[in-house]
């Protein structure tokens, strides 16, 4: 029986399946999860109609931009116990594999496909993936599929890409409701319902990429010494990755922090965000989970969402005034980012901006900055704005800066910058190469923001920003309690 929902899977070459074969291979990409997972529940499905084991493929390349210490170690915390959970699991095997360098895992894949009846892999939009995947397609001899677990609206559910969030909002409220009952979320365990009993088995070849050592997956000390990446950018060391923790970071939040989110969240002095946007990021939970803990907590159902769409951030949830806020950042402003990723193209480049943003920022980009920084003074955080520098430290410190903050962190880079496609290159390089959550579409989201995209025009006019909407850090430590902030980011 099939119970992925068809809009979810895309197939992606005309190869036939091989029912013939050993097992069916889940190349696990960016749902680094064994739960909540339409990808491994497809796998799974396959798996039992064929009568066959699984394998799951999870590798962690050395050739993803900004490859280093702070963002394997955070994968390899997911690797470890992604392995510990399905080791217990008769009719599956988990192998990692860790490139010691780019491109020693090349042709791994295609040795796994040899011997699969079927392949399914994560249909993530964002980063590498797509390009990676295309390229599989040509070269895999079976059925490829991609299965998209990204968030509660399928993604194919979407004909365009949507321009503000307004627009977003008003075709969730209109289209989500088709895609909220117990069919549409993922099973909670789908290795439970796994019927093989045993074990597959691997060609002997596979010898040439051996697994990843315990010592690797447990980070003992020295783990990184062997791996060709960035060691200059280190592990966030209070903060673990995979499921385990995201799970329990989930409840800390439902627990203490949902019921102030409102109006905790903008506060740099308190913890009132969820903290897991590094976890979404990495695949170590699912937005679906996250938001039935939402749901269950509010005791609420579909039938409570209001019948008329508005656009509105607020009110058509039918749920408190926290947990909607919530949810808009979840949803809404996660999945417009998913949505402008899939549909439009280079969507992570200055040039994809709205063209009334593009307009007033080459109207301005010749007048003149009140300082301009280079990308090394900003990197260390050596500017005259204690509250910018503050959260640049967070951001080298922590992999993550408090989301009000990085708005300001954002358009100040645009006013010191000699020109607004400097100031592009200069958020994603800070960003992707620091931040937990970097190259993440809704991190992309974040940035561009910072530049008009998901906005409109705002008066009066001003030099450098035209009519893109200004902050200024006076402003914002009027607003705000920052000194609190201020002390714990100091120099």
């Amino acid at each position: 029986m099939t119970t992925t929902p068809s809009i979810r899977v895309r197939s992606l070459n005309e190869a036939p399946a091989a029912p013939e074969r050993g097992y069916v291979l889940y190349w696990m990409v960016a749902y680094r999860r064994l739960h909540w997972n339409f990808a491994l529940q497809r796998a799974v499905e396959l798996a039992n109609s064929l009568g066959r084991p699984l394998v799951i493929l999870e590798i962690v390349s050395a050739t993803y931009p900004y490859a280093n210490d702070r963002f394997h170690r955070f994968v390899l915390d997911g690797v470890h116990h992604n392995a510990r959970t399905a080791e217990p699991f008769a009719g599956v095997l988990h192998y990692a594999y860790v490139e010691p360098r780019a491109g020693a895992g090349e042709g791994l894949l295609e040795l796994f496909a040899e011997s699969a009846c079927a392949v399914v892999t994560d249909d993530w939009p964002g980063s590498e993936v797509p390009r990676l995947q295309a390229e599989a397609a040509t070269r895999l001899r079976v059925q490829l599929e991609a299965v998209d677990s990204n968030g509660l609206l399928p993604l194919a559910a979407a004909d365009k890409p949507h321009s503000t969030a307004h627009a977003f909002r008003r075709h969730l409220h209109k289209t989500l409701p088709g895609h909220m009952s117990m069919a549409d979320f993922p099973m909670s365990a789908p290795l439970a319902a796994l019927r093989a009993q045993q074990k597959p088995v691997l060609d002997t070849r596979v010898e040439r990429w051996p697994q990843a050592s315990p010592a690797l997956l447990e980070g003992e000390a020295g783990w990184s010494d062997n791996l060709e990446i960035d060691h200059r950018v280190a592990p966030v060391g209070r903060l673990r990755g995979g499921e385990a923790h995201a799970q329990r970071l989930l409840d800390i939040f439902m627990r203490e922090r949902l019921a102030r989110y409102e109006v905790d969240r903008n506060e740099p002095a308190r913890e009132g965000g969820s903290g897991l946007s590094p976890y979404l990021h990495f695949g170590h939970i699912s937005a679906h989970e996250i938001a039935q803990a939402v749901f269950s907590g509010e005791n609420w159902t579909p039938a409570n969402i209001a019948p008329k769409p508005t656009g509105s951030k607020a009110g058509w949830w039918g749920m408190s005034p926290a947990a909607e806020a919530f949810l808009d950042e979840l949803i809404t402003w996660r999945e417009v980012g998913l949505n402008v990723a899939r549909m439009l193209p280079h969507y992570d480049t200055y040039e994809a901006l709205p063209a009334w943003a593009l307009a007033t920022l080459s109207k301005h980009a010749a007048d003149p900055r009140p300082v301009v920084y280079n990308l090394k003074q900003l990197e260390a955080a050596e500017t005259h704005d204690k509250l910018w520098n503050a959260a640049q430290r967070q951001l080298l410190r922590e992999g993550r800066i408090h989301n009000y903050l990085r708005m300001l962190w954002g358009k100040k880079i645009l006013e010191w910058s000699p020109s607004p496609q400097a100031a592009a290159a200069t958020l994603l390089e800070l960003n992707d190469r620091y931040a937990l959550d970097g190259s993440d579409p809704n991190s992309i989201s974040g940035i561009f923001w910072c530049l008009g995209r998901f906005d409109r025009a705002w008066g009066p006019e001003r030099p450098i920003f035209g009519t893109i909407r200004y902050m200024s850090s006076d402003n914002t430590a009027r607003k705000l309690d920052v000194k609190p902030y201020l002390a714990r980011y100091g120099p």
